[in-house]
């Protein structure tokens, strides 16, 4: 737990955040809005009229951007655990993404058909104890994976948040066993404190998702 001093620090910074100060002005939900523009910008992801899921979506800034550069063609479907207010152009379902569920009222939603773009921020609820959150956190970007293969269109793309540690190296390997080409990104709207980066597959290859075991 922070401490007093040490929560006022983060505050004091988190008030004084250009990307904060600029999603406020801008009217996005989140800073990490940014993340995902700098990331669709460069990777050329976001497209009027392809259909995309947000892993994680709430508050909703990464959907805010999706179904913004989607347009009226476009779907945007979120899925979060925590309530988020309502966007117009976003179907939400709100759920555990770990829980079996969520995963089928997910998949009613689409009705069966297929997407071009996954999109997973997830994090879990960090409790402090670096071996449980890391695992935790590796679990969540296994699930988007194995969802992602079975849902993406051949040729589809996958953006997911992951933190380098135990675990990674191995779920580097299946993501380039999946897709044509794997990148990592680093977006300026990360705080440079954060051990996060973005693994983004490109191109969904047709291969069977090996076990990550």
């Amino acid at each position: 737990m922070k401490s007093a001093k040490s929560s006022k620090v983060w505050i004091k910074k988190h008030v004084n955040d250009f990307f904060v100060k600029q999603a406020k002005k801008e009217g996005y939900r989140s800073r990490a809005a940014y993340k995902l523009i700098e990331i669709s910008s460069r990777d050329h992801l976001l497209k009027p009229g392809i259909t995309v899921v947000d892993l994680g979506a709430t508050p909703g800034g990464w959907s805010q951007v999706a179904t913004n550069k989607v347009g009226w063609s476009g779907r945007v479907f979120s899925v979060d655990i925590l309530e988020m207010e309502v966007l117009p152009g976003v179907t939400f379902i709100q759920g555990d993404f770990e829980e079996e569920a969520t995963l089928i009222e997910l998949r009613k939603k689409l009705g069966g058909k297929s997407v071009d773009l996954v999109i997973s921020d997830m994090s879990p609820n960090i409790s402090g104890i670096g071996i449980r959150d890391q695992a935790h956190s590796m679990y969540l970007a296994e699930l988007a994976l194995e969802f992602s293969m079975g849902q993406l269109n051949f040729g589809g793309n996958f953006l997911v948040k992951m933190f380098q540690g135990s675990g990674f190296e191995q779920f580097l390997h299946t993501m380039r066993t999946s897709f044509k080409q794997v990148v990592t990104r680093k977006p300026e709207a990360s705080r440079g404190r954060s051990n996060e980066i973005y693994l983004l597959g490109l191109e969904k290859q047709k291969k069977i998702l090996q076990p990550l075991s």
